[in-house]
């Protein structure tokens, strides 16, 4: 399977790192977590759940990190706070602070790994006993309606795009995987619940102009067809698309957001 490409911030952001920033602030109110914590936000991406934190949770340090260098310049960049600290780092490296930190978080991150489950005990390693280790993922499978409609008209075009498409690929974009998930890890006090935003669209080249980026699943798919298929899967998504008279289109982001406590 060809590798995805996590490589530029500004066209992550364009992509869905603008409906991630929707998320990130009712997730952050989820967990509702003492002021003054000290939280790590693994694989921070832009910075869309840093950036939340500060926002809602009042933090005394946020330590974000990536395994893309371009991302992690990208959250720095905007996130100038004395408060928050960015490093590249893979899961076998995470960044760690004195007594552990009181909240471990994951935004859109944790079905991306080869190992989910390595991931949750690798941040429970970070944390303190008794405090959250939490995330959340697209429901890619439902209710992440512009990727579902990308995929569902790719599929119909090129049927061996189903093994690429992100419903199929990644198993955790639904409640009761998640839920086991946690429970298999040791994780107590789990629960999982939806978070439903809003993505509208000025016009259809708003919604497409991001897939020509070639950040992430969708969007690397689309950038390695030739220009005459990925015009002919333009085109069937274009008819598939419901489009309001005055050219925009509204759609829904579902993301499902879970937690635990370590013991």
């Amino acid at each position: 399977m060809p590798a995805d490409v996590w490589a530029d911030g500004d066209r992550y952001e364009l992509y869905v790192g603008r409906w991630s920033r929707l998320v990130a602030p009712q997730f952050v109110r989820w967990l509702d977590l003492p002021a003054q914590s000290a939280w790590l936000d693994f694989g921070c991406g832009t910075g869309a759940l840093t950036g939340a934190i500060f926002e809602h949770a009042d933090p005394r340090l946020v330590i974000g990190c990536d395994r893309s260098p371009s991302y992690v310049d990208f959250a720095a960049r905007r996130m100038p706070d004395a408060r928050a600290r960015f490093v590249v780092a893979e899961l076998s490296d995470l960044p760690g602070t004195e007594g552990g930190f009181d909240a471990c978080v994951a935004g859109l991150v944790l079905n991306f790994l080869p190992d989910p489950r390595a991931g949750i005990e690798a941040l429970m390693s970070r944390a303190r006993p008794g405090v959250t280790i939490a995330g959340y993922v697209w429901d890619y499978a439902e209710g992440m309606e512009l990727m579902r409609v990308f995929w569902d008209a790719a599929v119909a075009l090129d049927p061996a795009a189903r093994a690429l498409d992100e419903g199929r690929r990644f198993p955790l974009c639904r409640p009761e995987p998640l839920r086991r998930l946690y429970h298999e890890c040791g994780l107590r006090d789990v629960a999982v619940r939806e978070i439903d935003v809003p993505t509208e669209f000025p016009d259809f080249d708003d919604y497409w102009r991001p897939f020509l980026g070639g950040q992430g699943p969708a969007p690397t798919y689309a950038m390695r067809l030739s220009p005459e298929r990925r015009g002919r899967l333009e085109q069937e998504i274009r008819r598939r698309m419901g489009v309001e008279p005055d050219g925009r289109i509204r759609l829904t982001a579902r993301a499902w957001a879970f937690r635990g406590a370590t013991a």
